[in-house]
């Protein structure tokens, strides 16, 4: 078998067999093929896509490059939760503690931010003392303790996704959406879990930008799972502004808290717990959705689902902030409308754009993060506004962030006449 050959049958629009599949990606994994042939490939790859069999072939090529989490002798149903990414997308922070207080075993395998998008683990990694490092022993006794452990990706999980997306990413296929579907659904699949919640997300800040290729992203991504006998379902969600007020590490870490304890923004509670109710139920602890969601609900009330984030923490090593004294900065900056009327639009992509060049992202993969900037929204997308209110605040460390200040205002889309805010959740796909 040759890799021009099968270069050349993608390039002529030509589906490849499960054998073709699987000889450029442990080829390219083991370095026996070179960047410039496999990159002729991926391009063949956007320009022509792929059918439902060859991302199947794919995805299981890529999930068994390396290796596959055994979390058989965690007890009971194992559910997991995977975002596409988003600005202020702290869900996993809130929905771990919700279904694993409803008994669920939420065993989630999380990455870092890079870019615009925020990371679980450098949310989780600002709390002072908590460890996400935990071994294949310590995270399956975790889950079987306290129904919940969130922990780092090992480079041994689908290392062949590692090597392809590195080269996506210089090559210019990235958006291929059966590309990102098995680069996904490979990981995910390798963690081990039984029932997957995927959440897509679509608008400025999210890496799909309309309705169509979400929709056909969450389709790709269910079929995949359907066919590797997982309980699946995707939710396609809003991400032209970002979710919740909180933008920035420790920030986000405080409105998990709060909305764990029921004083959330009504956005991210409201996703938590409809994500949370299906995870639940496929979980087979309630009957009914109704019933999931109920249940949650009643675990927020009680501060159950707040004392399990408690419990969490201190199981990983951590020390339970206080919310009182846990963000510090050298300045909290007010920005300040130049208009009134209504918010008409919100920019996520420039927000968590901005809020990275603060310090809360990272720019590149070996940039440090500080924990402690980002920023607080004060007003979004529907809300009336007055001339000089504040329509956010910045959190920085930083001496002049004038640029930023400007940035963020034009961020913020006034007009006269008001406005309904976006669909939060668009679609549900099961």
């Amino acid at each position: 078998m040759r890799m021009v050959d099968i270069i050349e049958k993608k390039r002529d629009n030509h589906p490849l067999s499960k054998e073709e599949i699987d000889f450029f990606v442990q080829g390219y994994t083991k370095g026996d093929i070179p960047d410039y042939q496999m990159s002729s490939l991926l391009m063949a790859i956007y320009y022509n896509s792929m059918n439902d069999e060859e991302v199947t072939h794919f995805t299981n090529a890529v999930l068994h490059s390396g290796d596959i989490i055994d979390l058989s002798s965690i007890d009971g149903i194992k559910v997991d939760k995977h975002s596409t990414g988003g600005v202020g997308d702290k869900t996993t922070l809130v929905l771990g503690p919700l279904v694993a207080a409803c008994g669920a075993k939420f065993a989630k395998l999380s990455g870092r931010g890079l870019g615009h998008t925020g990371g679980t683990l450098d949310k989780l990694e600002s709390i002072e003392g908590f460890d996400i490092s935990l071994s294949s022993e310590a995270f399956i006794k975790q889950v079987n303790d306290i129904n919940l452990a969130v922990a780092g990706q090992t480079s041994s999980l689908a290392p062949a996704d590692k090597e392809l997306y590195a080269l996506r990413d210089v090559t210019g296929t990235v958006p291929s959406i059966p590309l990102i579907a098995a680069s996904i659904m490979s990981k995910k699949l390798a963690s081990g879990a039984d029932v997957i919640v995927l959440d897509v997300k679509i608008g400025k800040g999210a890496f799909m930008k309309t309705l169509e290729d979400a929709r056909e992203l969450a389709r790709t991504m269910v079929k995949i799972g359907k066919n590797f006998d997982k309980k699946i379902v995707a939710f396609i969600t809003d991400m032209s502004e970002p979710l919740g007020y909180a933008v920035g590490n420790k920030l986000e870490v405080v409105e998990a808290i709060q909305t764990l304890q029921g004083n959330g923004p009504k956005d991210l509670s409201e996703i938590s717990i409809q994500i949370g109710a299906h995870l639940v139920h496929q979980a087979g602890i309630t009957d009914t959705l109704k019933e999931a969601r109920t249940m949650i609900e009643e675990k927020i009330a009680s501060l159950e689902a707040s004392d399990k984030f408690k419990a969490l923490v201190k199981a990983q090593s951590g020390v339970f902030p206080d919310l009182n004294d846990y963000v510090k900065t050298k300045g909290i900056i007010a920005v300040k409308s130049e208009s009134s009327g209504y918010v008409h639009s919100l920019d996520a992509l420039a927000i968590g754009l901005s809020a990275m060049r603060l310090g809360a992202g990272r720019a590149t993969k070996d940039a440090v993060i500080d924990p402690d900037v980002g920023i607080v929204l004060n007003k979004k997308v529907g809300d009336h506004v007055e001339e000089g209110e504040e329509l956010a605040y910045l959190y920085s460390n930083k001496e002049a962030i004038n640029e930023e200040v400007n940035t963020v205002l034009d961020a913020f889309e006034i007009k006269d006449e008001a406005v309904e805010d976006n669909p939060l959740i668009y679609e549900i796909i099961e």
